[in-house]
């Protein structure tokens, strides 16, 4: 089974599974300390979460959606995307395709991730072990007010036991502001992608659908090394999307970690970022 292409941020949302999200009661709000400036919020992005990050006035998809091929990827517009008028689906990795001299990796059948059509020039072998562990990646219930470390299946990820690296890990916890404009900024997002995968180091970009109660989301990305992150800063398409990101958002905080894989486990564990560089 061909593992389907990225072309555009709505076609993102793969029909593999049903994703029910649920209010997230009283649990604490992890916005709630927003970063004191915009240039503060965007120093570290590469990209910034895309017009699906919509505004808080999100509505709860229909009760009775029309039946579909579950194969089969849908079709959303940025407006659609924030307002589905059917339930929210499982929401794939985006993973960047592998140089072409690397051989294909054939996806799983459940869940399968989506591939940039924009390829990688390089990736080393750890790297690519990665690379393909983060083809079962996928989210937890109620990801987006989630300590990091548990939003996601990390816990369920193997890579071969002799291998040892870190990798460098980007967070953005968002809310939009209400009837902001997505449109120019969803545009700036997906070049401002494309961008980070030609120049390298860019492993998977992922991004959730605002909660339907509060408004939170969640998106992330994975890099090969800080290195390849801070160099994303000064691209273009970066700057163009980070201004039209510190205009569009009520809320924005921005989260650093460590993807470390030991020697002798099989496992990758999630820590703070706390300085210094990160990979190679």
């Amino acid at each position: 089974m061909a593992s389907p292409t990225f072309a555009a941020p709505q076609a993102r949302l793969a029909a593999a599974t049903i994703f029910t999200k649920t209010p997230a009661g009283s649990e604490v709000d992890p916005l709630s300390n927003p970063p004191s400036s915009s240039s503060e919020a965007f120093s570290d992005a590469p990209f910034t979460p895309s017009a699906s990050s919509s505004s808080s006035s999100y509505s709860s998809p229909s009760s009775t959606p029309e039946p579909r091929d579950p194969h089969l990827l849908p079709k959303f517009t940025p407006s659609s995307l924030a307002r589905p008028s059917s339930p929210v689906l499982y929401l794939p990795p985006l993973l960047s395709s592998l140089p072409p001299t690397y051989p294909h990796v054939e996806p799983p059948t459940e869940r399968p991730p989506l591939h940039t059509e924009t390829r990688l020039p390089n990736i080393d072998p750890a790297s690519l072990s990665l690379h393909k562990a983060l083809h079962h990646f996928h989210p937890r219930h109620g990801y987006a007010a989630l300590p990091y470390g548990e939003a996601f299946n990390w816990n369920e990820l193997e890579l071969p036991e002799d291998e040892e690296r870190e990798w460098y890990v980007v967070a953005f916890r968002s809310r939009r502001k209400e009837g902001s404009d997505g449109s120019p900024l969803y545009e700036a997002d997906r070049l401002a992608h494309e961008e980070a995968v030609m120049n390298g180091g860019l492993i998977m970009y992922w991004y959730g659908v605002p909660d339907p109660t509060t408004g939170l989301n969640l998106a992330t990305c994975v890099w090969q090394s800080r290195m390849h992150a801070v160099a994303a800063n000064s691209r273009p398409h970066h700057i163009k999307a980070m201004r039209l990101a510190a205009a569009s958002y009520e809320v924005y905080t921005l989260e650093r970690h460590v993807l470390r894989k030991e020697k002798g486990s099989k496992r990758v564990t999630v820590e703070e970022f706390t300085g210094g560089e990160v990979g190679w």
